[in-house]
This record gives C-alpha cells, sequence and structure tokens, in this order.
C-alpha cells in the first residue's frame, strides 16, 4: 500500500492539502517575475478547488509576515556574527536583498500552509 506525504512534506512541496498529490503551483514559475504567484485553479488529481471563496488568501498574508520576520531575525543574527561593525544602511540593504530573493518561496509557501489549516486531507481523494 503507497503511504501519503505528511502534511508538512505536503505544504513545503506545495502539494494539493486535500490529496497531497496535486501541484498547487505549475512547474517552472518559481524565479520567473511575471508568474511566480500563478495559481492552478484546481488539483489535477482530485478537482480541489484551490481557491475555495473570493478573497481566501487575505489571511495568508498574514503568514507570510510570520515568515519574514524569522528570515529577517535570521539574516540580522547572521550579519551581526559575521561582520563586528556594520551600518544601518548595510543592514536595510541586505533585508531588502533577501525580500527579493526570498518573496516567491514565501508567496507560496504562505499560500501552502493557508490552505493547509482549512482543507483536510482526504485518504479516499489520493
Amino acid at each position: 500500500m503507497e503511504s501519503s506525504p505528511s502534511v508538512l512534506t505536503s505544504v513545503l512541496t506545495c502539494k494539493c492539502p486535500k490529496c497531497r498529490k496535486g501541484q498547487m503551483f505549475p512547474k517552472g514559475n518559481l524565479m520567473h517575475p511575471l508568474r511566480f504567484h500563478k495559481m492552478n485553479e484546481s488539483c489535477a488529481v482530485c478537482g480541489q478547488s484551490f481557491e475555495p471563496e473570493p478573497g481566501f488568501y487575505f489571511g495568508a498574508m498574514f503568514v507570510s509576515y510570520g515568515l519574514n520576520t524569522v528570515i529577517f531575525i535570521a539574516v540580522w543574527v547572521l550579519l551581526a556574527l559575521l561582520v563586528e561593525n556594520y551600518s544601518l544602511s548595510t543592514l536595510l540593504i541586505l533585508l531588502g536583498l533577501t525580500v527579493v530573493v526570498f518573496l516567491p518561496i514565501s508567496f507560496r509557501l504562505s499560500r501552502s500552509i493557508w490552505i493547509a489549516l482549512f482543507v483536510r486531507f482526504q485518504k479516499a481523494a489520493a
């Protein structure tokens, strides 16, 4: 019998929360600046809609805020450990670059976490 991926694995790989097999986002768009936010309308495996209602992902912005806060603190601590005397402008530039680099990842991950909170896994759908 085939085992299904864990919740954590399906969230980190942006799989459908209902069947944990279908892709939430089209492949190959992660680092494309104009397409990283494109999302499949529904799961190709089980048919689960990835936008259950209008404005559903509004709450994902709070998840994204939390993820970015963790990333910012990590960058700040690393900078403090690696560079003895750094200026505020150095920190702000580094944080700005971090936002740009991690935007596609935090965007997708926050949406994946948000929908996983509301759509439960169903073995029959897998």
